[in-house]
């Protein structure tokens, strides 16, 4: 028997890879001769990086860069050597988690710390980037991430903008002579489930400036500055377009990276599945096993398990899922390729308990057991 594992990390308590080892440890009971496949998965949002870097045999480096605000923060982001790739979860460097709620204001929030990761990946002879835009606390266009890469943003005097989406107000020159040279060499794949323009009603003033600390008055001004942004840019790069969608992910980090990098803006779970190389075992997989913390409708919104089923789904191959819970509209999931789903949780406990590394991994592997109990009972029945 040929199983393909594929769960997403259980966030505050096991990884992706240790969810497929627990559910490979339960499956293992059953069928001790079964082959066994664990492919580590995200969908570009938090836990990328450890999913990827782990599964994939990389290993991760901390550094210290830029913060939002401007202070020094610990960044962490992956290195996986055999291909020189770098996987890189944008909100290590510029999240809206790093900068306390009282202080929320994107008019002074910087991507310049994004910059510095990827400029220390290139010097580890990184030219391959995977990196994930999710949970951004800023709203300035990218060029702080351009900055710090050796992209001259300047003012009608000379002088270099400030950091900030207010630094984009004097923004009268863009140079990129001076950008580092190794840039020529790489490509940027870029996991972004947004559709979101640059600027306009739709855009990322309008849409994020809110959860970003920017009131009405913020929103007009940067929204008005990205434009002009934008078309500053389109006068040296011009195939930029404000209007491609996803130019204003993450506070327009989605133009920056197509504009001035190349980078292709991709769906998330799907480029990561890409990556993996998923599919070529899920071809001849018997069983296909996903999941995630919380199963509900928002599921097949694609999210990771939506994507390993739909792949799954192209084969005719059976798709089981486990999770921490589920809600009353999980059944959803059953008409978008999952089969049969299963919450892990085996006795009344605190949200603490079931989120302990050592309790769910058990509960994983003996609920993972009894599934593949009854599986064995019609494997033997059909024979």
């Amino acid at each position: 028997m040929n199983i393909a594992i594929a769960i997403d990390s259980f966030k505050g308590s096991l990884t992706s890879m240790e969810a497929g080892r627990a559910c490979m440890e339960g499956i293992k009971r059953v069928f001790p001769e079964s082959q066994v496949k664990i492919f580590p998965i995200a969908d570009g949002g938090e836990g990328t990086v450890d999913a990827l870097t782990e599964g994939m045999g990389g290993k991760t480096e901390c550094i210290s860069v830029t913060g939002p605000l401007g202070q020094k923060v610990d960044a962490v982001y992956g290195i996986i050597q055999s291909t020189s790739t770098a996987v890189i979860e944008m909100s290590a460097a510029s999240g809206i988690t790093l900068v306390p709620e009282k202080d929320r204001n994107p008019l002074y929030t910087t991507t310049y710390g994004v910059g510095e990761i990827i400029a220390h990946a290139i010097g580890k002879e990184c030219r391959n980037f995977i990196v994930g835009i999710g949970g951004s606390a800023t709203n300035d266009g990218g060029v702080g991430m351009l900055q710090a890469l050796g992209f001259s943003f300047t003012d009608e005097n000379g002088n270099d903008i400030p950091k900030g989406a207010a630094g984009l107000e004097k923004l009268h020159s863009i140079d990129a002579s001076n950008a580092l040279a190794e840039l020529s060499e790489c490509s940027f794949s870029i996991a972004c489930d947004v559709k979101n323009p640059l600027c306009g009603n739709d855009g990322c003033s309008a849409i994020y400036g809110p959860q970003k600390g920017a009131d009405p008055e913020m929103i007009e001004k940067m929204d008005k500055w990205l434009l002009s942004y934008a078309k500053l840019a389109k006068e040296s790069f011009p195939h930029a377009d404000e209007n491609f969608p996803g130019s204003g992910a993450a506070g327009g980090m989605g133009f920056a990276f197509r504009t001035f990098l190349g980078g292709e803006l991709k769906n998330g779970i799907n480029m990561i599945l890409a990556e993996t190389g998923i599919e070529r075992y899920i071809k001849t997989a018997d069983y296909v096993i996903t999941g995630e913390g919380r199963l509900d409708s928002q599921t097949v919104m694609g999210k990771a398990p939506h994507g390993v089923a739909s792949i799954a789904k192209k084969y005719s191959k059976p798709v089981i899922a486990f999770s921490g819970c589920v809600t009353p509209d999980a059944g959803v999931c059953n008409h978008h390729g999952i089969d049969a789903f299963f919450p892990i949780l085996r006795r009344v406990c605190s949200l603490d308990e079931a989120l302990n590394r050592k309790e769910a991994f058990t509960n994983m592997a003996d609920t993972s057991e009894q599934v593949f109990r009854l599986i064995d009972l019609f494997e033997k029945e059909r024979k």
